[in-house]
């Protein structure tokens, strides 16, 4: 089933103010504001990572080096 966009951008701000109460230490209640998703709200809450969402890999140092240095060592026009 096909969700609308703006759906799709509550969905993810709730998960993710979920998780920002998790870190600040709050009670595992759905905020009233949040009612309509809560579901998403209580895996942000408890880390669980959104569907479709894949966790970003980190930077190797080999690369960023590489990049640091394609940046500084760029000729001025």
């Amino acid at each position: 089933m096909a969700v609308p966009k703006k759906d799709q951008e509550r969905v993810g701000y709730a998960s993710l103010y979920g998780a920002q109460a998790s870190k600040d230490g709050k009670e595992r209640v759905v905020p009233a504001f949040w009612h309509e998703y809560a579901d998403a709200w209580l895996q942000g809450y408890d880390g669980v990572p959104m569907a479709g969402s894949e966790k970003m890999k980190p930077v190797s140092e080999q690369m960023e080096a590489e990049v640091d240095e394609a940046a500084v060592g760029k000729p001025q026009s």
